[in-house]
């Protein structure tokens, strides 16, 4: 399915790579608001109930992060649309290989 005009929220855990990257990377749409945050508590952005609410997709790294979402935020995560995207933790911010994966793996989701 893809998505048209939603609010996208990426997540991993300090926010400082991979989430940021795809926020950095997909900000400049047209057709979406994108935001990132982080589950760790040393976070650059850390996830919250206000970032979640926002929220009509998410997309997050790893499954741990989506079961971490879960067990602090049940309620809110009921009504939401949240994606694995299984990308590691082995990126720096913009790395190539990380632009590629994350382009291959959010177009399968949101017109880009």
């Amino acid at each position: 399915m893809i998505y048209l005009d939603v609010n996208v929220l990426f997540v991993c855990s300090r926010n400082k790579w991979r989430s940021r990257t795809a926020e950095d990377l997909f900000k400049d749409s047209n057709v979406h608001n994108v935001r990132s945050a982080g589950t760790a508590p040393v976070a650059r952005i850390k996830i919250s109930e206000k970032l979640l609410s926002w929220a009509e997709i998410i997309f997050v790294m790893e499954k741990r992060h989506r079961e971490q979402l879960k067990s602090r935020f049940p309620l809110i995560l009921d009504e939401k649309e949240v994606i694995v995207l299984d990308i590691p933790d082995e990126y720096g911010y913009m790395d190539d290989e990380l632009v590629e994966l994350l382009k291959a793996s959010v177009s399968r989701y949101l017109e880009l």
